[in-house]
């Protein structure tokens, strides 16, 4: 055994994901877009008790797709889950995200403790990530929680070929649009009333709520009630001499000045989601029957339209208090 692999396994015990799967585990497929709070949502998902990760999935979205890999894969190797199956993303952005928001996966996979792991590239399916979800439901046994922390491309792409496998899926819980709220996506030719998931590709939010599936959207209607802010870092800070907490605590370090202050807070969008599978009683949920813009001004925007027959589970509030004791219970340790 050399050096560098002894040295890991002095962090791999206190990192394992917290307890034993028992037969009521809740099998997750995760498909994130590589940004920080997609890596974070990783690291707690797999410390959320009774979750059984069945596969996770990369979009080319917040992320440049090589090094968003490469940060999911050593954080599962990090965690004890060297067995999950990992599928790359090819679809297309309609609305790319902006290139400096993309390279975070790049800054994060610089830091010590993931400079010293190793990622297994056998973990890699062959297939793309929206035939590896066809593959991944098709061979279920159980029905299966979709988590999306990017836009929903894939899962639209697999159901597309197959829409039969909507009777796989337990629930979709994605971080994803603005309903009573403004947006956050400030481009040219937006008028700010689209969030960025539902914006990168607008046809896919479309039919992903033309489905009939059990959807529960975790808005910025919500995420806005959370945002990173210096009295959690600080709790968090407390302990750092958790392996767990200590990368947390760097990965949103970086938050800091990824998105330029005068513009943007940086929110817990997809931590919130994540959550989500652990304390849904934390949350308010209204059914709303929705829509989607696809065109030009508001491509993206997710508004109110009675009648359609679209019901979406729209989470309005979260316990704010218990949120945060939640994560820092999960990742402290």
């Amino acid at each position: 055994m050399n050096r560098i692999k002894s040295h890991l396994l002095l962090y791999l015990l206190p990192l394992m994901s917290i307890g034993s799967l028992s037969s009521q585990s809740q099998k997750v497929l995760f498909d994130h877009d590589g940004g920080i709070d997609d890596l974070l949502s990783l690291l707690i998902l797999t410390q959320i008790p009774d979750v059984e990760i069945v596969g996770v999935c990369v979009t080319p979205a917040d992320c440049f797709i090589e090094d968003a890999t490469e940060s999911t894969l050593k954080i599962l190797n990090l965690t004890g889950n060297e067995s999950v199956p990992v599928a790359k993303g090819i679809v297309r952005p309609v609305n790319p995200f902006p290139k400096e928001w993309r390279a975070q996966p790049m800054v994060v996979n610089a830091f010590p403790r993931m400079l010293l792991t190793q990622e297994n590239d056998q973990q890699i399916s062959n297939l793309p990530a929206h035939a590896f979800i066809e593959q991944q439901l098709d061979a279920a046994t159980d029905p299966v929680t979709v988590l999306i922390t990017g836009p929903c491309s894939n899962l639209t792409g697999a159901l597309e070929s197959n829409p039969a496998l909507k009777t796989k899926i337990k629930e979709v819980v994605w971080m994803g649009g603005a309903v009573d709220v403004g947006g956050n996506v400030a481009t040219y030719h937006h008028n700010t009333s689209a969030e960025w998931n539902a914006y990168w590709d607008p046809a896919a939010t479309k039919t992903l709520f033309s489905f009939g599936l059990d959807i529960q959207l975790i808005p910025l209607d919500v995420t806005n009630q959370v945002p990173v802010n210096k009295p959690f870092l600080q709790r968090l800070a407390q302990h750092f001499d958790n392996p767990l907490a200590d990368l947390a605590s760097q990965f949103w370090a970086t938050t800091l000045n990824t998105i330029p202050g005068y513009e943007y807070t940086y929110f817990m969008w997809d931590v919130l989601a994540t959550s989500y599978l652990g304390i849904p009683q934390a949350f308010t949920s209204e059914s709303i029957e929705l829509a989607v813009k696809t065109d030009t001004p508001e491509a993206g925007r997710t508004v109110r339209s009675p009648g359609s027959q679209q019901w979406i589970k729209v989470a309005k509030q979260v316990d704010v208090d218990q949120f945060y004791d939640y994560i820092i219970g999960l990742l402290a340790k």
